[in-house]
């Protein structure tokens, strides 16, 4: 340092400053060594979920395609002999309302759905039970029960015809038998879904069978008891639509079929406008109980 000093005339008080000056200077905080992340890289969370949820967002849907359909009318895109105007079927529903047939056909419709649905409800869910919780009742349970479901239910209406007869017992025996197979897939499968640990847990306390059954086994069948029902419900329209339009007197299906013989395609329409509207309305209701039994559960969908 004093060398150099020497050959450019600065003194050596100048290069012991300038020596200060290129002395690496002390390291300032940075973030970084702290742990901390830079504000300038600090990347926004991402959520990776489907995001909050929308106001009316089943509801979203459904009235889209209303509107696609006003359009299609109003600008003549869509030839009234294919679909009607939506206006052609409110003036046919208001006909049907003022003469009755539409209640009358409604509340028979309504009395064989919630006749079929008891049936097949009650029936499946004790079969899923007795098959869930006892290597017996599976033995002999779920075998037929499989077989049940790769036969097609709507493929027994002549056998079920020919043992029952056309009466209202074949259709509700049919709605049953369509319903019997979702609640007992869905519930037996949240049966065997329970944790052993449970069972394990409850057996080291001693738990009667009565509270084994409340308080371990009813909560752990019944998230799957209601998926089974969303499908039930779904099923049991798609039943009575078909039931109804075989050798019926009355009836939402026997309407739709009427009018199909004489071509009165705005009350098809309104039939099938009246289906939709049960179909929804009981998807509705069982997702609004499912919302209030499993408001526990935090999951996606909340």
């Amino acid at each position: 340092m004093t060398y150099l000093g020497s050959i450019d005339g600065r003194g050596p008080k100048l290069l012991e400053r300038e020596g200060a000056t290129n002395r690496p200077a002390p390291r300032s905080f940075e973030p970084r060594h702290a742990g901390i992340a830079p504000a300038s890289t600090t990347r926004k969370r991402r959520r990776l979920g489907p995001g909050p949820a929308i106001p009316f967002g089943l509801q979203i849907g459904p009235l889209v395609l209303v509107l696609i359909w006003v359009a299609g009318s109003g600008l003549s895109l869509i030839d009234p002999r294919v679909l009607p105007s939506p206006w052609a079927i409110a003036s046919t529903f208001g006909e049907l309302i003022a003469d009755g047939r539409l209640q009358s056909n409604f509340l028979t419709s309504s009395v064989r759905a919630l006749l079929g649905l008891g049936f097949g409800i009650a029936i499946g869910l004790l079969l899923a039970i007795a098959s869930g919780l006892s290597r017996v009742g599976e033995a002999l349970i779920d075998g037929p029960i499989q077989i049940k479901r790769a036969v097609p239910t709507l493929a027994m209406i002549p056998l079920l015809m020919l043992w029952l007869g056309i009466g209202e017992t074949m259709k509700v025996t049919i709605i049953t038998l369509g319903v019997i197979v979702p609640i007992y897939m869905h519930t037996h499968n949240a049966l065997r879904a329970i944790d052993e640990r449970y069972v394990e847990l409850a057996e080291t306390l001693r738990m009667s069978q009565r509270d084994f059954l409340l308080q371990v086994v009813l909560p752990g069948a019944v998230p799957g008891f209601l998926l089974g029902l969303r499908f039930a419900v779904t099923l049991c329209w798609v039943s009575l639509v078909v039931v109804e339009q075989i050798n019926a007197t009355s009836g939402l299906g026997y309407m739709i079929e009427l009018a199909r013989s004489y071509g009165q395609t705005q009350v098809i329409i309104v039939g099938l406008v009246v289906y939709a509207f049960l179909g929804l309305a009981s998807d509705g209701i069982v997702r609004l109980l499912e919302k209030r039994l499993l408001s526990w559960r935090r999951t996606l969908a909340h």
